[in-house]
């Protein structure tokens, strides 16, 4: 349903993420529902939580966003547009980090009178916002918290907590991904909503009828195939697990799709890519996860339990049963809640996690698996309905910070 006339916004969407990283998450995904419902949103992309590493990564795409910085911003659907700024990354110098604000405010404001859109509504995922912009000109802001940034490695820990509560406290709602957060950032704004992550079911539904085609190097891989699709990094996936189950599985293929080390330049997987039954195939379009889940029989998320897990849901999680697979997970906290539904198995030891990949594998050798509905509000536009509406009702109740 498109919003009325009247209701219709202009939305500036401050992400954590490019608009062109392999892997979309709640930043892409929230800014194409928002314009899907009629609203007009300019999606900046990421501001720089960290300075960057001398490493091949870093540096390509430092590269790249002094290609794109200068250029207007570029339209990628109707009613949204991507615009890259260039700051100073990790700003610690005063007169870093007034430049920046300086820069960000001018060129934000320069794109939005150059575009013709209003200042209704700011919509960020950066926990230092507030740092870099002072979004005083705006009708609401919206923190959406959908990980715990300052958890990760290599992060400024002590930066990212300090203005994310500074953030917290002046934003008109809070809404959070999983309940720790909702838990961990109550405390700073009583209007903290938790919505869990949720899937584009549009994207990877066609998945379960067995007529898309399956990529070529997938299907030279021997079945049965476990799939994982993500950041193949070690504060995220429990490498000792899945080597465990390579070890005593070793009749199963265990397929990894996603950038080796991302986030955590640490990883070593020197224990999993021995293995002949493991295989690492690296970052996939996001076009194509589809294709690639629809040659698995199960799926995995085998995560480690650490400060970054407990706040962390998933977007795999339901992207998984979207595309028709059982999930294998550990026990996240963020997961619990599902933990019933048919399909699901939450393990919280590596016997157990064995036990319901045999259990799972039985079922879709007996054709006895069915893959549960999943109805329109476990998708991103039914969400971020949900999302709008609940914000409605805070229209006159937000006053810019004070800086």
């Amino acid at each position: 349903m498109i919003a009325a006339e009247g209701s219709r916004r202009d939305i500036t969407l401050m992400s954590t993420a490019d608009w062109d990283h392999p892997f979309w998450t709640n930043k892409q995904h929230v800014a194409c529902s928002l314009a899907e419902l009629g609203h007009r949103v300019l999606y900046v992309e990421s501001l720089g939580l960290r300075p960057p590493r001398l490493e091949a990564q870093d540096l390509r795409r430092v590269f790249n966003r002094l290609l794109r910085c200068l250029r207007p911003p570029r339209r990628v659907r109707e009613r949204l547009w991507v615009w890259s700024p260039l700051l100073i990354p990790g700003a610690k110098r005063p007169w870093q980090q007034q430049l920046n604000r300086w820069i960000l405010q001018a060129m934000v404001a320069f794109w939005q009178r150059w575009l013709g859109l209003r200042a209704d509504l700011l919509w960020t995922y950066n926990p230092l916002t507030l740092q870099v912009f002072h979004p005083g000109g705006y009708r609401q802001l919206v923190y959406h918290c959908v990980d715990d940034l300052a958890a990760q490695p290599c992060m400024p820990v002590a930066l990212i907590q300090r203005w994310e509560e500074r953030l917290c406290r002046a934003s008109t709602v809070v809404f959070v991904t999983s309940r720790e957060l909702e838990r961990s950032r109550g405390p700073f704004n009583a209007n903290t909503v938790y919505f869990s992550n949720v899937a584009d079911l549009a994207h990877f539904l066609p998945a379960r009828g067995g007529q898309l085609p399956l990529p070529a190097d997938l299907q030279l891989l021997p079945g049965p195939r476990l799939g994982f699709v993500g950041a193949v990094s070690a504060y995220k996936l429990d490498l000792a697990l899945l080597r465990q189950l390579a070890l005593q599985r070793p009749d199963l293929s265990l397929v990894l799709i996603g950038r080796v080390g991302e986030g955590d330049p640490g990883t070593d997987l020197q224990g999993l890519e021995q293995l002949p039954n493991v295989h690492l195939l690296g970052p996939r379009p996001y076009s194509q996860l589809p294709h690639y889940l629809a040659g698995c029989d199960l799926a995995l998320l085998p995560c480690p339990i650490n400060p970054y897990t407990r706040s962390m849901f998933p977007m795999k999680f339901f992207e998984y049963l979207a595309a028709g697979l059982p999930v294998v997970a550990t026990n996240l906290p963020a997961l619990q809640e599902f933990g019933s539904w048919e399909g699901v198995s939450l393990c919280s030891d590596a016997k157990a996690f064995l036990q319901a990949v045999d259990h799972w594998l039985a079922r879709r050798r007996q054709g006895s698996w069915q893959p549960p509905e999943l109805p329109e509000a476990w998708s991103y536009r039914g969400r971020t309905m949900a999302m709008l509406e609940h914000l409605q009702h805070r229209q006159d109740r937000w006053t810019a910070p004070v800086n």
